[in-house]
């Protein structure tokens, strides 16, 4: 473990290094621009210049939430956070509140940038919501947390005014690395509770904001996915690991990553650990063959209690790797990071409510083909009417897992965020960034049409 100078040297960098690449990128792709228009048509996308108390200086408080921890290690590489091992050319220790930094990387090489506001079809704000957040939920500001935003709406209205009320924000756009709702707090609580009241704030109302996961009626965000710890520089990589998860060898039938279940109060993780406690961790035919297409464990649980398995890929992806189901109840909230990374290792995933994915990620994760690479059991059946979730997943004949597997495998590339700086060829398949900027524009431009027709 680095000091803390270290981690400081690190950041310094970090921080000096993405102000030049800003200058940079912008001055490139301005120049790309002018050069072929016709391939940006709706398609113009302004970064809003925003003070760097917004997003860079949040950056030097990464150790001042001891009620969180400290996220300094995870700032390196532009938010990727620090390489799994010195060699290592694709995985990252990635930490999901970085998405607001990693994106707001990839926006920089974005091929239609424009510096005049007036000539974008969309304006992104490059500001780091859910860090600047932590100040109202762990630090110093808890009592306060009804002005999150406020001091960014006042800026917005102050500088370049014409900016903003040219659409009243409906052309805006930021991304927030939380569930919304930590930032759905009721302006009308007193004492406040938990989370910030960003979203509540009726000057934001019309700003498109991408979250990890969105309200069940959402308003104003779309949901967008957790980054995982994958993310390949070159098409050669990401093809190599295609066909690893390809021939991995799946010798378990179904598996949970994660915590909790270990309550007394019924709950869906109790019932997956009661149930995988009470399978055969070794379960044979007399052939000798394996029981249910050559499964040697039936289910096997990787315990990531405390958040031990959030930065060590490795000790979660092995398992994945050689599971063929990945169990995905709800927590806290219904989504789980752990969905990207059992499609990320080939892992079919289970739900347990439609709100833990397919109310989400309609962007990313096609809505109606869902029963094509997932299963859905419904929570309450296996909790309160003993539905057992292996006679579910054994019912399934080996051709559709191994068809529900191929399409998982599809959506790979849907759901990682490449590196930035990747190659031409890896640019060519359109990853989580280019599904979500590309369907913001649709939805900015859909909003748009209708202010403008008012």
């Amino acid at each position: 473990m680095a000091c803390k100078s270290d981690f400081l040297l690190l950041l310094f960098i970090s921080l000096f290094s993405i102000k030049f690449v800003l200058c940079q990128k912008i001055s490139n792709n301005l120049d790309q621009l002018d050069s072929n228009p016709s391939d940006c048509s709706n398609r113009r996308i302004h970064i809003r210049r925003l003070p760097s108390r917004f997003n860079l200086d949040l950056l030097s408080n990464c150790s001042e939430y001891p009620l969180y921890g400290d996220f300094c290690p995870y700032l390196p590489n532009h938010g990727l956070g620090q390489k799994t091992h010195i060699r290592s050319q694709s995985w990252y220790r990635t930490d999901p509140l970085m998405l607001e930094l990693v994106f707001h990387r990839r926006m920089l090489e974005y091929p239609c940038l424009v510096s005049d506001p007036d000539a974008a079809d969309a304006i992104y704000l490059p500001y780091y919501a859910a860090i600047d957040a932590l100040r109202y939920l762990y630090g110093p500001d808890v009592n306060s947390s009804a002005d999150h935003g406020l001091e960014l709406y006042d800026f917005l209205q102050e500088d370049m005014p014409a900016v903003w009320n040219r659409f009243m924000g409906h052309d805006h756009f930021l991304v927030m690395a939380r569930p919304s709702w930590d930032f759905s707090q009721p302006l009308t609580n007193d004492p406040p509770i938990w989370g910030t009241s960003f979203l509540e704030l009726p000057e934001f109302f019309n700003v498109t904001a991408l979250t990890v996961e969105a309200r069940a009626w959402p308003w104003q965000e779309q949901a967008v996915p957790y980054t995982t710890s994958f993310h390949p520089p070159n098409l050669s990589l990401l093809e190599a690991w295609l066909q690893r998860v390809r021939r991995s060898k799946r010798n378990t039938l179904m598996l949970f990553v994660g915590g909790g279940g270990v309550s007394a109060t019924p709950n869906i993780r109790r019932s997956i650990r009661d149930e995988c406690d009470n399978s055969s961790s070794n379960v044979t035919t007399n052939n000798g063959f394996g029981f249910y297409g050559g499964y040697s464990k039936l289910c096997e649980i990787e315990d990531c209690s405390n958040g031990i398995c959030e930065h060590d890929p490795i000790r979660f992806m092995r398992p994945m790797l050689q599971a063929s189901f990945c169990l995905q109840p709800p927590g806290d909230t219904p989504t789980r990071r752990s969905t990207f990374d059992s499609i990320l290792a080939g892992c079919i995933p289970v739900f347990f409510e439609e709100q833990s994915a397919k109310r989400q990620y309609g962007w990313h994760l096609p809505e109606d083909e869902y029963e094509e690479f997932s299963v859905l059991i419904p929570k309450e059946e296996v909790v309160f009417k003993g539905l057992k979730i292996l006679d579910v997943l054994t019912s399934i004949s080996r051709a559709k897992v191994r068809r529900m597997r191929e399409k998982v495998m599809d959506l790979i590339p849907r759901i990682m965020y490449r590196k930035h700086g990747s190659s031409l060829g890896l640019r060519a398949k359109k990853d989580a960034f280019d599904i979500a900027v590309e369907n913001t524009l649709l939805r900015i431009q859909s909003k748009v049409k209708e202010v403008s027709v008012q």
